[in-house]
C-alpha cells in the first residue's frame, strides 16, 4: 500500500491536508514553528559556554558533551524517527517530540550541575530528532502540487535559516537581560500552544505499513549514524583524526551503516526503499546538500572567531552583523519557487553554489579591522546564494521520493545535511589549524612552550599572550592574529573550491522542474506498490516461476 492520509480528525471533523484548501498554510506555519525551535536550538547555546562554564564548572570533556550532545544525538536518530513517522503516523511522531522537546527545555533550564543538562540536551536531541522528519513528511503530503510544494519549501527552508543564524542573535540578547538557563526556557511557552494547535490543524499521514517495522535495522542505523558523527565531531574538535577512540568510531559506525544497507536489500518491507538512490535527482541532490554545509558550516565557525576575537565584537554585535545574511536568506527561500519554475533545479542549484563561491572570495578581502560594507556585502551574496543552493537541493530531493516513503526520505536530507555539518567543522578547522600554526612557531622573545601552546587557537594564544605580558606578549598577540587572518583567507579559498565542485555536481539535476507531481507521485507509488507484489504471468494467467530451488522469482523493475 502506499501512503495514506487520515482524511478526519478523531471527533470525525475535517481536517486540512492533501485535499487543498486554504488551511494548508495554516499546516505551514505550524510546521515552521516547529522548525523554528529546532533550528534556534542548535546554536542558541553557543553564546551561552562562558556563562555556562562560569555556572556549572563542567570538566573540559563535560563543556564537549554539553555543546555536542544535542547534534550528536538528533543526527543519530534521524533515520528512526522519519521511518516510525512512516509506520504509526507523522503527526503523532511530531506531537511526541513536541511534548518531550518542552520537558527537555524545562529540564535544562533548571540544571544545576554538568550531567543534569547534557542529560537534558540528549533529551532535546531526540525531540528534534522526533520533529524535523515529520515537519518535510507533512509538509510534502499537505502540498502535493509540486509548484505549490515549491512555495512551502521555500518558507521552510528560510526558516531554517533564520533559526540558525538567529539563534547566537537571540541567545546574545538574553544573556543580557537573563540567566543562561533563558536559553531553553523560551521553548516552553511555544511548545505548550504548538501541542494543542498542532493536534487540532495537522493531518495525519502515513507510509508503508505492509510487514512489521525493522527494529533491528532502525537500530542499526541510529548505532552507525552515532558512531559516524561521534568520530566526525572529534576530529573536528581538534582530536586527532587517528587517535584510538575517533578511529574506533568511524570503523564501527561505518560498519553497522554497511550491514544496515545490506540488511534492507535483503528485506521484503525494507525502512528505506534504496532504489531512491538510483534516482540521479535524489542522490545528487543528497550530494549537493552535504557539499553546500561542508563548505560552510565550517566557516561559520570560524568566522564566529573572527568577528569575536580579531574584531573585537561581542557576541550581540556579532549576532547583528549577521542579521544582512539572514534577510538574504528569506528573500531568497521566497523567491525561490518562481526562480525553480522558471530556471529549472540545474540551473538554480549550480547558480546558488556560484554565487556563494563568489561572496567566500569576497570574504578574503577582509583584514584585521572592521570593513562593515565590504562584510555586509559578502553575506548578502552568502544568504542568498546558501539559501537558492539548500532550497533547489531540498524541493529536488523530496519530490523524488515516493509519498510512502517521505518521513524516510526526509530524514536522509536532514541526515546528510547534519553530516556535511559535521564533516566540514573536521575538514575546514584543520585547514584553519594547519594554516595558523606555522605563522606563531617563531614569535621574537616567546619560548618555544608558549609558542606550541598559542598554536593551538587563537583564543590559547590572547590567553598565553596575557600571561607573558610587555613586548613579547604584545608581540604574540599581533603575530596570532596577523596568523589567524591569514588561516582564515585560506579557509575561505578552500571552501570557494568546494562550491565551485558542488555547482559541477549540480548539473547532474534535471533541466527543468516537472510539475502535475500530485498525479504523478500516486503514479510512482501505485507502480511501486505492484512492483512488491507477486506478478502472475500476464499470457498464461498462472503463478509467476519458480527458480531451480523453489524460490519464488519475482518481477521487480525499479
Amino acid at each position: 500500500m502506499s501512503g495514506s492520509t487520515t482524511a478526519t480528525a478523531p471527533s470525525g471533523r475535517r481536517v486540512p491536508g492533501s485535499q487543498g484548501g486554504a488551511n494548508r498554510w495554516l499546516v505551514l506555519v505550524v510546521l515552521c514553528v516547529s522548525l523554528l525551535l529546532v533550528a534556534v536550538d542548535a546554536t542558541v547555546l553557543h553564546v551561552a559556554v562562558p556563562a555556562v562554564t562560569e555556572d556549572l564548572k563542567p570538566g573540559g570533556i563535560e563543556l564537549l558533551w554539553i555543546v555536542d550532545v544535542y547534534p550528536l544525538v538528533c543526527a543519530s536518530l534521524l533515520i528512526l524517527f522519519g521511518t516510525l513517522g512512516d509506520r504509526i503516523g507523522r503527526r503523532r511522531v511530531l506531537l511526541l517530540g513536541y511534548a518531550l522537546f518542552g520537558v527537555a527545555s524545562a529540564v535544562a533550564a533548571m540544571a544545576d550541575n554538568a550531567q543534569v543538562l547534557i542529560a537534558a540536551r540528549a533529551l532535546l536531541g531526540v525531540g528534534g530528532a522526533m520533529i524535523m522528519p515529520a515537519t518535510l513528511s507533512i509538509l510534502r503530503q499537505v502540498f502535493p502540487d509540486r509548484r505549490e510544494r515549491a512555495v512551502a519549501i521555500g518558507v521552510w527552508s528560510a526558516v531554517a535559516g533564520i533559526g540558525a543564524a538567529g539563534g547566537p542573535l537571540l541567545g546574545g540578547f538574553l544573556l543580557e537581560h537573563f540567566w543562561w538557563g533563558s536559553v531553553f526556557l523560551i521553548n516552553i511557552p511555544l511548545m505548550l500552544v504548538s501541542l494543542p494547535i498542532g493536534r487540532l490543524l495537522l493531518p495525519e499521514s502515513t507510509g508503508d505499513r505492509d510487514g512489521p517495522w525493522d527494529v533491528v535495522g532502525a537500530l542499526m542505523a541510529a548505532g552507525g549514524l552515532f558512531g559516524l558523527v561521534f568520530a566526525v565531531k572529534r576530529a573536528g574538535g581538534g582530536e586527532s583524526p587517528f587517535g584510538m577512540t575517533t578511529l574506533l568510531s568511524f570503523f564501527l559506525g561505518t560498519a553497522l551503516l554497511v550491514g544496515f544497507v545490506r540488511r534492507q536489500r535483503r528485506r521484503k518491507h525494507p525502512l528505506i526503499d534504496l532504489s531512491m538512490f538510483s534516482r540521479p535527482a535524489f542522490s545528487t541532490s543528497l550530494g549537493c546538500i552535504v557539499l553546500a554545509m561542508l563548505a560552510l558550516v565550517g566557516l561559520e565557525l570560524v568566522a564566529a572567531q573572527y568577528l569575536q576575537l580579531v574584531l573585537g565584537l561581542s557576541p550581540l554585535e556579532t549576532g547583528m552583523r549577521l542579521v544582512p545574511l539572514t534577510v538574504a536568506a528569506m528573500v531568497a527561500g521566497l523567491a525561490g519557487s518562481k526562480f525553480l519554475h522558471r530556471f529549472g533545479p540545474r540551473t538554480m542549484v549550480a547558480s546558488g553554489f556560484t554565487l556563494t563561491a563568489v561572496a567566500v572570495v569576497v570574504l578574503t578581502g577582509m583584514g584585521d579591522q572592521l570593513n562593515d560594507p565590504l562584510m555586509i556585502t559578502s553575506f548578502v551574496l552568502l544568504g542568498l546564494g546558501l539559501q537558492t543552493t539548500l532550497f533547489g537541493s531540498y524541493e529536488s530531493m523530496l519530490s523524488e521520493a515516493p509519498q510512502s516513503q517521505a518521513g524516510g526520505a526526509a530524514a536522509i536530507g536532514e541526515t546528510s545535511y547534519q553530516l556535511g555539518a559535521g564533516i566540514g567543522i573536521a575538514l575546514l578547522g584543520s585547514v584553519m589549524n594547519a594554516a595558523y600554526a606555522p605563522g606563531l612557531s617563531s614569535v621574537q622573545g616567546v619560548p618555544a612552550k608558549e609558542s606550541a601552546a598559542a598554536s593551538h587557537s587563537l583564543g590559547e594564544a590572547y590567553e598565553v599572550a596575557s600571561g607573558l605580558g610587555g613586548g613579547a606578549g604584545e608581540a604574540l598577540r599581533s603575530a596570532a592574529r596577523e596568523s589567524f587572518v591569514h588561516g582564515l583567507h585560506v579557509t575561505l579559498l578552500v571552501s570557494a573550491g568546494l562550491l565551485l565542485l558542488g555547482a559541477l555536481m549540480a548539473l547532474k539535476l534535471p533541466r527543468t522542474m516537472e510539475c502535475g507531481a500530485a498525479s504523478q507521485d500516486q503514479d510512482r507509488d501505485q507502480d511501486q506498490d505492484q512492483d512488491h507484489e507477486p506478478k502472475p504471468d500476464a499470457d498464461a494467467g498462472i503463478p509467476a516461476p519458480r527458480d531451480g530451488a523453489g524460490v519464488r522469482v519475482e518481477s521487480s523493475v525499479r
